[in-house]
């Protein structure tokens, strides 16, 4: 049997398994399991992410910077767009198939007991995003990795990855998501998310509202962890056009870094570079250590944040973003207003029924000339009638097409109509992942892939 099989059936495996969105407010489940495996997840640095948007573009800078330190890496993020490989990252790639299936070997005799165990208290038995925690621990502890830089799944406190020490606690910026779950006010949410910092750890924040910071303050000050917040500790000075991106400056804890290259497009992705350089500081140098420029323009430019405001056609132009979340909603339309000139945009939507569709159309409906919407290949996927309704209700022109083929097909051929029109796909991280997939069986774009 091939690795890639060996791999693939540790997935198929995995799928068994509670899905994803099954979630327990229970990290004792998972820590058992390391407990048993003598916690390889310390064996490595960490810095923990949490926040509602910006954690992985950001934890995928973190993790480039840091390779650009010679120090070998290991990057955790959730969901997948393509192959669930993606997910556990070792030096900038996806993990090794054999590495993967091994890692699965050393695990299981050690699921089967907590497994027993569970049923024994009449709990159930170990989830998906659990197993896949453990499982991406291992990988790094075998490869092994100098540094992994760790993605909350949902929270923090409660968190499957909560089982691992941050050196270095992240917060993205936080706002309402996940609220049948984290709380629906930004101080419930906040608090959940706070639990990633660790006793002396160092933390860094964005820009927040007064309520989490001053929650995040109040948790770091109890834990004497230090505190670093954008604006006050670090910044992003100013930023411009570029080809293929933006030159940043940035305003570092302990260096200023000036015109640097990001090849990513949005102001977002700036200020996530801000909070990069910020967490890499203090992990390297305790936040008093300014990083060598050619480490940080190595980092910068070697970053990549795959279906974020990707580039995956050309003739007609087509990108793909994730934004499943108003938040997120709102960046991309900023991005597409300031970084592209074009006059009309094809909006291809497809949301998962648990988001706010509402919010999410509300935040893009300055963009598009006409919404073309669908429905990701998943069992959570909104109804696509429904959602065009949303769509209309917001006064946008709708047709619906039950998959994302057929809505690419018809959006794609509305923007060949002029050179002046680009295409859009948005709604879901699993519709980005469709849709990368389809543009490189379609040949979208005459080069491979790649970053808008």
């Amino acid at each position: 049997m091939s690795d890639i099989q060996r791999a693939d059936r540790v997935y198929s495996e995995l799928l068994t398994r509670q899905g994803e969105q099954w979630v327990q407010p229970r990290v004792e489940r998972t820590r058992r399991v390391l407990e048993l495996m003598n916690d390889p997840q310390k064996t490595y640095r960490v810095i923990h992410l949490t926040g509602t948007n910006g954690k992985t573009s950001t934890a995928r800078m973190i993790e480039s910077l840091l390779r650009a330190h010679g120090l070998r890496t290991g990057l955790f993020t959730s969901p997948h767009l393509v192959r669930f490989t993606e997910r556990m990252m070792v030096d900038g790639e996806p993990a090794n198939d054999g590495a993967v299936a091994d890692a699965w070997e050393e695990i299981e005799p050690f699921v089967d007991m907590v497994d027993a165990e569970l049923a024994a208290a009449g709990d159930a038995p170990l989830t998906f995003f659990e197993l896949l925690t453990i499982l991406a621990f291992v990988v790094f502890a075998d490869a092994p990795v100098d540094v992994a830089v760790i993605e909350v799944g949902m929270g923090g406190a409660w968190d499957s990855t909560n089982t691992a020490d941050g050196d270095v606690a992240v917060f993205a910026p936080i706002d309402i998501d996940h609220a049948a779950r984290l709380g629906d006010t930004i101080e419930e949410i906040t608090m959940v998310k706070a639990g990633i910092i660790k006793d002396g750890a160092s933390v860094v924040s964005a820009r927040q509202t007064p309520e989490a910071e001053a929650i995040i303050r109040a948790v770091a000050a109890d834990k004497a962890a230090t505190v670093a917040f954008e604006g006050a500790d670090f910044a992003l000075v100013s930023q411009r056009l570029a080809v293929g991106g933006q030159q940043v400056t940035v305003r570092g804890r302990a260096g200023v870094y000036e015109d640097e290259y990001l090849p990513l497009y949005g102001a977002h992705q700036g200020f996530n570079a801000a909070l990069a350089i910020a967490a890499v500081e203090s992990l390297i140098g305790d936040g008093s250590n300014p990083i060598a420029e050619d480490i940080v323009a190595e980092g910068l430019q070697e970053s990549t944040s795959p279906g974020r405001l990707q580039l995956i056609g050309t003739e007609p132009t087509v990108l793909v973003d994730a934004g499943h979340n108003p938040h997120g909603a709102r960046a991309l339309a900023t991005a597409l207003r300031e970084s592209f000139d074009f006059d009309e945009w094809g909006l291809v939507l497809g949301v998962l029924e648990d988001k706010d569709a509402v919010g999410i159309v509300d935040a893009l409906r300055e963009i598009p000339a006409h919404v073309f919407v669908t429905s990701p290949t998943s069992d959570r996927a909104a109804d696509a009638d429904r959602l065009a309704d949303v769509v209309e209700n917001a006064g946008l022109p709708a047709t619906v097409h039950p998959v994302l083929d057929d809505a690419a097909e018809a959006a794609r051929e509305w923007a060949a109509v002029s050179p002046r029109r680009a295409v859009i796909i948005v709604g879901s991280v699993v519709l980005a992942g469709e849709a990368i997939a389809l543009s490189e069986e379609q040949s979208w774009k005459p080069a491979t892939g790649g970053q808008a």
